[in-house]
């Protein structure tokens, strides 16, 4: 048995569009997971040991206003990783 946080890959999953509809922001590897780190620490972590767990939270990801607090989430944490990227530190 493992135990996981299901929400790591919805925020993964959604990450992509969000990046897509904010072309301005930065992409590389080092914002990606700042931004993902930050939008994990504002939402509600969705704990699953077993397959059963792993279907509900699936069938949970599906309701729509679940997919709008990820999206949020990614939204409000690249605003924030974009106004000092974690990449430029020590450049300036």
């Amino acid at each position: 048995m493992q135990l996981k946080n299901y929400m790591e890959d919805l925020v993964w999953q959604r990450l992509d569009e969000v990046m897509v509809a904010n072309p301005q922001a930065c992409n590389c590897e080092n914002c990606r997971y700042d931004i993902a780190a930050l939008a994990l620490n504002f939402l509600p972590p969705r704990y699953v040991v077993t397959d059963t767990g792993e279907t509900y939270t699936r069938i949970k990801a599906l309701e729509s206003q679940f997919n709008i607090d990820i999206v949020t989430a990614i939204t409000h944490a690249l605003q924030i990783v974009s106004s000092k990227p974690h990449h430029y530190a020590g450049k300036n």
